[in-house]
């Protein structure tokens, strides 16, 4: 072993490249190379200094002095491969399995064997840095971790300030920590294993976005055609709406004139005969004239009446109109929305407080069925005695819009009301008082309600949606049948004093839901 500097037994120089013979020559690497290059086919077992035989010299006498040149060449450059060698294998290089801190020296595993039986000996991971295994202030070989301080100490450390402390061998405290290490290593792995599936999730994510942006474009692309070819409908089914209000209107008016015709035709008439009667000097004819007969006409609407009759009555209705397109529209955004986003919700919404206990009223607070099982809500001083439920904000000012889907049972009535509205008799019920307007159905008829005053609009219907429209400024509240065209039931004409809420009214298993 060469592990300071020889000087060769042949050329008389210093080297630390020298190998030593186990007969005691020390040859350096270029003597070496020259006994190899002489020796090359000779059988000769002679060292290539004492030129002794090889049974004189070397234990071994299997092999030749060139083999044995051979072997501890390979040997020395197997030391200075990186790795720690035992420091009691002379005559080869053994790895070390560990370090001996007491002696200062490492060991394979035959040495090991003794120093393991021996417990002043501390061992330790093979290392040739041994001064960061001493402590820093008694120079002294750290031997114990302080869990408390996590530090590693000596025994003198030990005994001033450590005495009371958790300790461990440093053995125990580095298998430990090498335990820890393993499940950290075990998490790490695992995090990295996941995060390698996560990177490579994105990855095909990444690959497959350009085919999904073309599919995208696609579809936006059919569907803006298919909006325009919507919008087209819509434009001629508004267009149609107003052309057919405009004859309808314009007949009206026509037959308003000829009726206005014929009356002045007739005061025309009464108003010659009575100049005539003004002219004569004939007692007895002026006399004798019924005055009845020239009266007739203030039986009628005077013309004030009849320009409010031909303003409110005869003229377009805007908001059918406005309506038949915001419907159209709507339609054309819902579809939108129920492809790519949810409907939000309306901003009505029913008060559990109003509810009556024969009413149940769904968790999203947007339906209202009858219920045979008493709910047993808490009483309110707003709660109504039977059947039924107002909504939870009321209208104050401007114009409102909402929609409900009812069922095809026989009993219910949707509408508005006032808070202040009885919440106790018949007299409570929507429609049945002044406090309150109601689209009803009754058996298999249909009618508006107002203070107990009933209003037959049709006797059946196409559609069980309807819509509701209040103008609370202009004293209006009207009510619409969604059906294919909308067709309009009737407008009640009010001055409102009160915020209006949504009233709805159900019995004998009917149900009404606030549309989104």
């Amino acid at each position: 072993m060469a592990s300071a500097p020889e000087t060769c037994s042949i050329c008389q120089t210093t080297s630390t490249g020298a190998v030593t013979l186990k007969c005691g020559h020390n040859i350096c690497q270029r003597c070496t190379d020259g006994a190899l290059n002489t020796m090359e086919g000779s059988e000769d077992n002679v060292c290539p200094e004492c030129k002794g035989k090889l049974e004189e010299c070397a234990d071994n006498k299997s092999i030749t002095c060139k083999e044995q040149v051979q072997h501890l060449q390979s040997t020395q450059e197997q030391e200075e491969q990186p790795g720690i060698p035992c420091s009691y294998c002379i005559y080869s290089s053994v790895p070390a399995v560990k370090t001996c801190l007491h002696c200062e020296a490492s060991l394979c595993d035959d040495h090991l064997s003794v120093h393991i039986q021996s417990p002043e000996h501390v061992l330790s991971e093979p290392t040739t840095v041994l001064g960061n295994l001493r402590c820093s202030v008694h120079k002294k070989i750290l031997e114990y971790y302080c869990n408390e301080e996590e530090t590693s100490i000596c025994v003198y450390c030990l005994a001033e300030t450590h005495r009371t402390h958790q300790l461990e061998t440093l053995n125990e405290a580095t298998t430990k920590r090498k335990e820890r290490l393993k499940d950290i290593l075990e998490t790490l792995d695992a995090k990295r294993e996941q995060t390698d599936k996560e990177i490579q999730n994105l990855l095909k994510t990444k690959n497959e976005i350009p085919d999904k942006a073309t599919s995208l474009t696609e579809k936006m692309m059919a569907l803006f055609r298919e909006m325009k070819r919507q919008l087209e409908d819509l434009e001629k089914k508004v267009l149609s709406e107003v052309s057919r209000q405009k004859e309808q209107v314009l007949s009206s008016i026509s037959e308003l004139i000829q009726q206005l015709e014929v009356e002045k035709d007739e005061m025309s008439r009464k108003v010659h005969q009575i100049e005539k009667l003004l002219g004569s000097t004939d007692a007895l004819t002026i006399l004798q004239c019924q005055l009845a007969n020239f009266c007739e006409s203030e039986e009628r609407n005077d013309i004030e009446e009849i320009d409010k009759h031909v303003h409110s009555s005869r003229n377009l209705n805007h908001f059918l109109i406005a309506l038949t397109l915001y419907d159209g529209l709507g339609n054309m955004v819902t579809r939108v929305k129920e492809d790519f986003y949810s409907i939000d919700s309306s901003e009505i919404m029913l008060d559990i407080n109003t509810a009556a206990n024969n009413v149940a009223i769904t968790e999203d607070l947007r339906s209202a069925m009858w219920s045979v099982m008493n709910q047993r809500r808490k009483e309110m001083p707003r709660r109504f005695q039977q059947y039924q439920v107002l909504s939870t904000q009321g209208r104050i000012s401007g114009q409102h819009y909402w929609e409900v889907e009812t069922s095809e049972e026989e009993y219910w009535m949707v509408g508005m009301a006032y808070p202040s509205t009885e919440t106790k008799g018949d007299q409570s019920w929507i429609g049945n008082n002044k406090k309150s307007w109601c689209l009803c159905r009754w058996h298999d008829g249909y009618s508006i309600r107002h203070n107990s005053n009933d209003v037959q609009i049709f006797s059946s219907m196409s559609s069980n949606c309807f819509g509701i429209h209040v103008d609370y400024d202009s004293g209006q509240l009207s009510f619409y049948e969604l059906r294919d065209p909308i067709r309009h039931l009737n407008t009640f004409h009010e001055t409102f004093s009160e915020p209006l809420h949504a009233a709805l009214w159900v019995n004998d298993n009917g149900w009404i839901k606030i549309r989104r």
